[in-house]
């Protein structure tokens, strides 16, 4: 089925995960803004993403609670009853996407290109984006703009904040200020870097004149990673993990110098404000997965894991295994790329 854009009226966005990945699809929704500016736009979107978009203008967001199992099926298909959208986009290749697009009625539905498409949603759409072999997320994301019509498809951000969380963020670091944030810890405890590590780059940051702060969400894994951090760190850092909401920390992140973080959503939160991230990654690709504008800061050994893992061609995407892997990055490594930072966009 082919899609008109002339006749498009509405057009619902179906993403609900994860933090890294909302932020690339809010430069996907925003191209397409900026190209038909009186679309009806429907997200529907997880309940903790939600909180960090939910001041995004001209969108009507639609919340997806998981934790309600199969009644979050049901909650979805009467929020959406009576509604029938010209378009749907279908981004997220997971099983409770597809189930919950059921629950979406559109006349054109377009999904990934059938060798990315899995979990059955190539079931449930009738419109594919246009095939690409090695596309990082983003990129990925801004197939289904072009399906539609939109020819800019520069990744730009605009996430508002409120007034009080920007205040906080003021209130933690002082205008001019040199900081530098530490976002530890990933969702997975085995693509966290070594503590002792983390305090070696903090110390050397201490001693090049920044603050430092630790930020991160309110889990335990991130409480005792930011503990031991802490307690391995020769000067005083600021601990605010647990402390923060995710609009206070984009406040934070927008005015930070420079951050640190493995492969995990604050990494692309940063991006979207325009703060220079080194991103250490080790099972996943950088080029499909990084902080799309920081690509020449990332600190990666994933070729070297994959390599000992499988031989000969690697499909994109591919994730290397191990609980170590994280160790093969060195604090020589990263300090190469602090003061490379420091070079090339703070002096």
């Amino acid at each position: 089925m082919s899609v008109d854009p002339n006749s498009m009226n509405s057009l619902c966005l179906l993403r609900l995960s994860a933090i890294g990945d909302v932020c690339h699809a809010v430069a996907m929704v925003q191209a397409i803004q900026r190209h038909y500016p009186t679309l009806k736009i429907t997200w529907v979107i997880g309940k903790l993403e939600y909180q960090l978009l939910k001041h995004l203008p001209g969108i009507e967001f639609v919340i997806f609670d998981k934790s309600q199992g199969w009644r979050s099926y049901v909650n979805l298909r009467k929020a959406l009853s009576g509604r029938q959208f010209d378009v749907l986009l279908h981004m997220q290749v997971a099983l409770r996407a597809t189930l919950a697009s059921l629950a979406i009625p559109a006349k054109v539905r377009i999904g990934f290109d059938r060798a990315r498409a899995k979990e059955g949603q190539w079931l449930v759409t009738n419109h594919w984006v246009e095939p690409l072999a090695t596309p990082h997320v983003l990129e990925g994301f801004m197939g289904f703009a072009k399906a539609i019509g939109v020819s800019d498809l520069t990744p730009k951000w605009d996430i508002p904040v409120p007034k009080a969380d920007t205040e906080f963020a003021q209130s933690q670091i002082a205008e001019g200020e040199k900081v530098f944030i530490i976002c530890a810890a990933a969702s997975k405890a085995e693509r966290n870097w070594l503590p002792k590590r983390y305090a070696a780059v903090a110390n050397y940051a201490l001693n090049q004149g920044f603050k430092v702060m630790l930020c991160g969400g309110p889990t335990q894994l991130e409480k005792t990673l930011a503990e031991s951090i802490t307690q391995a760190c020769s000067g005083p850092i600021v601990n605010l993990v647990g402390q923060t909401s995710l609009t206070q920390l984009l406040a934070l992140l927008k005015r930070a110098s420079l951050v640190l973080a493995p492969d995990t959503g604050p990494a692309h939160m940063a991006t979207t404000q325009g703060t220079p991230v080194i991103g250490l990654y080790a099972h996943s690709n950088p080029g499909r997965t990084g902080p799309y504008l920081s690509q020449q800061y990332v600190v990666s050994v994933y070729d070297k894991a994959i390599a000992s893992q499988q031989s000969g061609e690697v499909k994109w995407g591919t994730r290397a295994k191990g609980a170590d892997l994280m160790a093969f990055i060195s604090v020589e490594a990263v300090i190469e790329k602090f003061d490379q930072v420091v070079r090339s966009e703070l002096c």
